[in-house]
């Protein structure tokens, strides 16, 4: 990957060329005109035979011999929904029949690259951006050809013939042909290099809502997920890792572990200390056998307060400017008025349903790795560099993903898989428990900000400094995007403000922690909307103003987002008294908009906080602008996913550090939202023909400062440290 492509391409970029096909056909009878009118019968077609082969120009669809098409998805399904929209954009140009369609999972393959970031990785939002234009014009040119392959047999201008439902029709004789009879005549046609696509007003499937893919084989129990994988002969291992991050084993002692029923093996490894047995609780109980001493290392003593105090410290310097806009320092002396604050974030754990596993086999032909991944290209490279094969030999078998939010980058579960199955020689299944993924993850890094703002005399901001201080994931991931000390994954959504603000500053420090961060759903604009939608709220207040009208004459250069804006509040009847709250409860309600991964997305929240500082979320009221919609029930899916993801880290969550240890471990203590405290959620498109944006992210930046806006307004209380803690609010 080139110093030129990174994280800043999945937010921008979109897929730019079009890639391979792969189509088949069979041949349907001939039927009479319509209303029965005698016409001189065209050529038929001949039959396709059974051993006919797929016809493979390019990798995206398969039309086989007896007419099933198959699409190939090469992006991860984790329950975003790409598996039902990538497939409707191809059918919808290749006039597939939609009942009829099957999909698979395209395999590790450098022709499934994500021509926006240059590798098959599904993430940053650009399933759908990446895929618009390449995979209709994928479908295009298959319908085409085979509309080119029937007309010919027919003896007919390909113009005079239509698709439709999986058939090549001559409305002149009445002739239809089957897509499954058309493989060796489409076989001798070329493929079209930039076929055209259909007017919007001639969709009949993008845009609709017909029912997901995935969904009747879930609510089946049938879809498997990578750790249901079986293989024959298959071991299970559970590893046992340093409890500090960073430490190194020191000693083992492993005999009550090998007492233990079905424990085959006690091996150490790169990671830890893996206990290989006959089935998941052999290997557990095996594992909480062990006797391990570990040398803890440098972290041993780092704790989340002594972090924050040190961030505080290096607050107080200059940083490494992302962004300068005028003179900050100038226009805050001169402002009538000033404000400060500091705004605090903890680390947060991805806690995906499905804790990490993965299944590897390393055989004769090659390596096999199945696994539930966001990352194929990062799986094969691992595996080949473990097994010791070329990368051309290991086979990634994606399976479905029990949510991701950016853990499933990650390939630590792989590397374990691997180095287990080539040193027993057997298939391994590594399975991680809750409590391994959420102490061994690579968390949403913690963050530490000043800012300082000053209005003018009409209570317009003339000057606005916001000081970053948080660890890179840049640095590990991707180090040569890290540019003049700035990782821009920290940045993002505090630079580039959609407000008219004349002088900005925006600085950062790099503060290396020892604790390993990753992307995390929405990555950097999940924490910085917080603290610019918070801080801008502290601003309307300070001039005396209306937070939404402050807000929309403010975003006069921000068009799209200021219809988003103006929506939600219209459909949220901004404004309006709320209801009082029972028993003394105070009620507010709260706005804020943000724009990430081309798209724009506007909430309002309705709270209520209880006497003793509880507060319920009752009510959010969504509008996004994400271009171009596919499927309009997946894109409220996803914002209503993404607003219950954000109020967890907003309200229930946080990863915090004690002796070099995370003191969560499960469900008890790392809190997630629960089903009686999600809120009623309300989701308004905005009508649009722009370019698809992302949808999996942006729902979760704005429903933080929404939700804090609106603890403001009900108890005049600034929430400035997440997550919200009842104490603060609590009466008397």
């Amino acid at each position: 990957m080139s110093a030129a492509v990174g994280r800043r391409l999945f937010l921008q970029a979109g897929l730019s060329a079009a890639a391979g096909l792969v189509i088949g056909c069979q041949m349907e009878p001939p039927k009479p005109p319509p209303g029965g009118a005698a016409t001189v019968p065209a050529p038929e077609l001949p039959q396709a035979s059974a051993a006919t082969a797929p016809f493979t120009p390019n990798a995206w669809v398969r039309v086989a011999p007896n007419g099933a098409v198959t699409i190939v998805v090469d992006k991860s399904e984790m329950g975003q929904g790409v598996e039902t929209a990538l497939t409707m954009l191809i059918a919808e140009e290749l006039e597939a029949d939609w009942s009829k369609v099957q999909i698979e999972f395209a395999p590790a393959d450098p022709v499934y690259a994500n021509k926006a970031i240059g590798m098959q990785v599904t993430g940053g939002s650009t399933s759908v951006r990446a895929g618009w234009e390449p995979l209709q014009k994928a479908g295009a040119a298959a319908r085409m050809m085979l509309i080119a392959a029937a007309a010919k047999g027919w003896g007919v201008d390909a113009s005079s013939c239509r698709a439709e439902k999986g058939e090549v029709i001559h409305a002149a004789s009445g002739r239809r042909a089957g897509y499954g009879a058309l493989v060796a005549q489409a076989a001798a046609v070329p493929v079209p290099q930039d076929p055209p696509l259909k007017p919007a007003s001639e969709r009949h499937l993008i845009g609709t809502r017909p029912a997901r893919l995935d969904s009747g084989d879930k609510a089946a129990g049938r879809t498997e997920f990578g750790i249901d994988v079986r293989r024959p002969g298959m071991l299970t291992a559970v590893v046992v890792r340093s409890p500090v991050f960073g430490g190194k084993l020191a000693s083992v002692d492993d005999a009550k572990a090998k007492q233990v029923k079905g424990v085959r093996q006690v091996l150490t490894i790169a990671s830890g200390v893996a206990v290989v047995a006959e089935h998941f609780w052999a290997a557990r109980t095996g594992a909480e056998a062990l006797s391990i001493q570990w040398d803890e290392g440098p972290n041993a003593g780092v704790s989340s307060e002594g972090l924050m105090k040190a961030a505080a410290a290096i607050a107080k310097k200059p940083g490494k400017v992302a962004e300068a806009k005028g003179d900050a320092e100038k226009g805050l002396r001169e402002a009538a008025k000033k404000i400060e604050a500091v705004y605090e974030l903890p680390y947060q754990a991805h806690a995906p349903i499905e804790p990490s596993s993965c299944t590897a086999e390393i055989g004769k032909d090659g390596c096999d790795v199945w696994v539930s991944t966001q990352a194929q290209a990062f799986v094969q490279r691992v595996a080949a560099k473990i097994s010791g094969l070329p990368p051309e030999q290991v086979r990634v078998h994606t399976m479905y993903l029990g949510g991701g939010f950016g853990r499933r980058a990650e390939t630590d579960f792989v590397a374990e898989a691997v180095e287990l199955a080539k040193a027993t020689g057997a298939p391994i299944k590594v399975v991680w428990s809750r409590e391994d993924d959420i102490r061994r993850d690579f968390y949403r890094p913690a963050s530490y900000n000043t800012l300082r703002a000053g209005i003018g005399k009409d209570g317009a901001p003339v000057a606005w400094s916001h000081r970053i201080v948080s660890p890179s994931i840049m640095t590990r991931i991707f180090p040569q995007l890290v540019k003049n000390g700035v990782d821009h994954s920290s940045v993002e959504g505090a630079t580039e403000l959609p407000y008219a603000i004349p002088s900005v500053l925006v600085e950062y420090h790099l503060h290396d922690t020892g604790i390993p961060v990753g992307f995390w759903r929405s990555v950097g604009h999940s924490q910085n909307a917080y603290i610019v939608e918070c801080f801008l709220d502290e601003l309307a207040a300070l001039a005396k103003q209306d937070p939404y009208e402050y807000r929309r004459k403010l975003m006069a250069g921000a068009p799209r987002l200021k219809a988003a804006l103006e929506l939600a509040a219209t459909k949220a009847g901004w404004g309006a008294p709320l209801a009082p709250g029972a028993a003394g409860a105070r009620r507010g309600r709260g706005i804020a908009a943000h724009a990430s991964y081309g798209s724009f997305v506007a909430q309002v929240a309705e709270v209520t906080v209880a006497n003793d500082g509880a507060v319920k979320v009752d009510r959010v009221v969504a509008a996004v602008d994400c271009g171009s919609v596919v499927h309009p029930g997946i894109v409220e899916a996803q914002i209503e996913g993404a607003i219950a993801f954000g109020l967890t880290a907003a309200l229930r969550s946080e990863i915090t550090i004690e002796r070099g240890r995370v003191r969560q471990a499960n469900f008890h203590n790392f809190k997630l939202l629960r089903l009686d405290e999600m809120p009623v959620v309300e989701v308004h498109i905005v009508p649009s023909s722009e370019h698809p944006g992302g949808i999996g992210e942006p729902g979760t930046p704005p429903i933080a400062p929404a939700v804090v806006n609106a603890i403001f307004a009900a108890t005049g209380k600034r929430i400035r440290r997440l997550p919200v803690r009842a104490a603060e609010l609590k009466q008397g």
